[in-house]
């Protein structure tokens, strides 16, 4: 089975960066159910293992779609890690909501390269960490999305901001840095990321598109994250009508996976999600 990638699509962004996106399919069977893959916080659509995430969902006859967000701080020339790092720090939730109006409106418009091999009537979203976040947000509020999955979702954005002091802090200076642990990149946040969050924190508010959600939904969790709690997932679970969780004993916020992967295969809980997520989107 051939596996067709067409990598590093640069869509015209809303904000002057563009969305650079992946496409994963074979050219068997055709009208393919769509999968789109949203990256989270300090994440890249080639980070570790999600290329070979993307190839499974390929061969289980999917459109499988990832992207980078456009302020991810990523470049068309280096979409791996963060040459751009003002770009991260001019980051908001509201822009990476508008990436993926962007991608949408590409996947069903006439200038989508392959017509022929995408289902639109058939678009499930996905989201990892924060990118879980911005699906379920996306999902109340576009009528093109038929399911929705969470991996390791966030259920609240405004928790996750500093308070007190330390937002006094970076009011003041107008700028705050976050070390990534991994590249020791000192990644800054303005503080208008702030700002537009409060600015739209109605629609930014997780819980108030939960509940509004009436299409089949798939909250995947490890037990064992120690990024996001797992009652985040229950609060998820809690709010949205119907939805199904599914828990994986024992694992972590990337589900034993790292970055970079030099494995050929995918982790055991992996292998399981792709499992789970491929029969969820072929029986709803």
């Amino acid at each position: 089975m051939v596996i067709k990638k067409h990598k590093n699509i640069a869509l015209q962004g809303k904000h002057g960066r563009p969305v650079i996106t992946d496409l994963f399919f074979t050219e068997e069977g055709g009208n393919k159910p769509v999968v789109i893959f949203c990256h989270g916080y300090k994440g890249f659509k080639d980070w570790g293992a999600w290329n070979l995430m993307a190839e499974e969902f390929a061969k289980k006859g999917n459109m499988f779609i990832k992207f980078n967000f456009a302020f991810n701080g990523g470049t068309l020339e280096q979409p791996i890690d963060f040459p751009d790092l003002d770009a991260f720090g001019e980051n908001t939730y509201t822009k990476e909501l508008d990436d993926l109006e962007v991608l949408l409106d590409w996947l069903c418009s006439p200038e989508f390269p392959y017509p022929e091999m995408a289902n639109t009537s058939d678009i499930t979203l996905m989201g990892h960490s924060r990118g879980g976040g911005v699906v379920v947000i996306k999902a109340a509020e576009d009528r093109r999305i038929k399911k929705l999955i969470t991996l390791a979702a966030v259920s609240d954005f405004g928790d996750r901001f500093p308070q007190g002091e330390e937002l006094r802090a970076w009011e003041q200076k107008g700028i705050a840095y976050i070390e990534n642990t991994r590249t020791k990149q000192q990644m800054p946040h303005l503080f208008e990321f702030y700002e537009d969050f409060i600015k739209n924190e109605e629609r930014l508010t997780i819980s108030r598109a939960a509940k509004e959600l009436q299409i089949p939904v798939l909250i995947i969790h490890g037990t064992a994250d120690p990024t996001v709690e797992l009652k985040d997932a229950n609060q998820l679970h809690n709010w949205i009508r119907g939805s199904e969780m599914f828990l994986l004993e024992g694992s972590d916020h990337v589900f034993e996976s790292s970055h970079p992967w030099n494995q050929s295969h995918l982790s055991d809980a992996m292998k399981k999600i792709v499992e789970k997520v491929a029969g969820f989107v072929e029986e709803n």
